[in-house]
């Protein structure tokens, strides 16, 4: 099923949406993409931040449903839930899905926070030699790299960083996983959530 365009406030209104917030720690993930639209990415960032002891917010589409909304239109006074969650977080770690051919091995890490990304990288790196970890901006595609000030990453005090991550370490329509069976999650998936989590609890502003 092809995804659509549309815009936060309408999603919201659909019948079968979840908006779920946890609030934690002053580091927040957010993944309002999450559900069918960008597969796994509220379960990695809500694994990172329960591991963490972060804040949580996401956005979960039920099957079936596969709307794709501009992140831009992600604005607070359309969610209490939103609103209490950037306020009460400083900074912020958005995971996101995409889909490229010739970067099926690459993380993009974007937004406003450039000291943060470099950050989260190299905690990536460590996690999953294998991938290539991009935080040089000019090095991602303009559409991916989450500057709009609109953008929620981009909202907290401290702004944040953008991850776009690939099927294969998601678990998600890659051929590397058509026979894992589990138990549980995918190797790779596994330790980006580590490598998450360990960025988030190693963070001095």
């Amino acid at each position: 099923m092809m995804a659509v365009m549309t815009d936060f406030a309408t999603i919201l209104d659909t019948p079968g949406v979840e908006e779920v917030s946890e609030l934690r720690g002053r580091v927040g993930f957010m993944a309002y993409h999450g559900g069918h639209l960008e597969w796994m990415t509220d379960v990695i960032a809500h694994r990172a931040a329960e591991r963490s002891e972060a804040s949580f917010y996401a956005v979960i589409q039920p099957e079936g449903m596969k709307e794709h909304f501009p992140s831009t239109t992600v604005d607070r006074t359309h969610s209490s839930a939103l609103a209490d969650f950037l306020d009460h977080v400083d900074i912020v770690i958005t995971v996101h899905g995409f889909g490229r051919r010739g970067m099926f091995g690459s993380l993009l890490l974007g937004g406003q926070n450039r000291v943060f990304a470099e950050h989260v990288g190299t905690a990536l790196r460590g996690h999953l030699p294998a991938y290539n970890v991009i935080t040089d901006v000019d090095a991602i595609p303009r559409q991916l790299r989450g500057m709009h000030e609109r953008n929620p990453v981009n909202v907290p005090r401290q702004q944040g960083v953008q991850i776009e991550l690939p099927p294969r370490v998601r678990g998600a329509s890659s051929p590397l996983w058509w026979d894992w069976e589990g138990p549980g999650l995918t190797p790779h998936t596994e330790r980006l959530i580590d490598g998450l989590a360990h960025a988030a609890t190693t963070w001095k502003p």
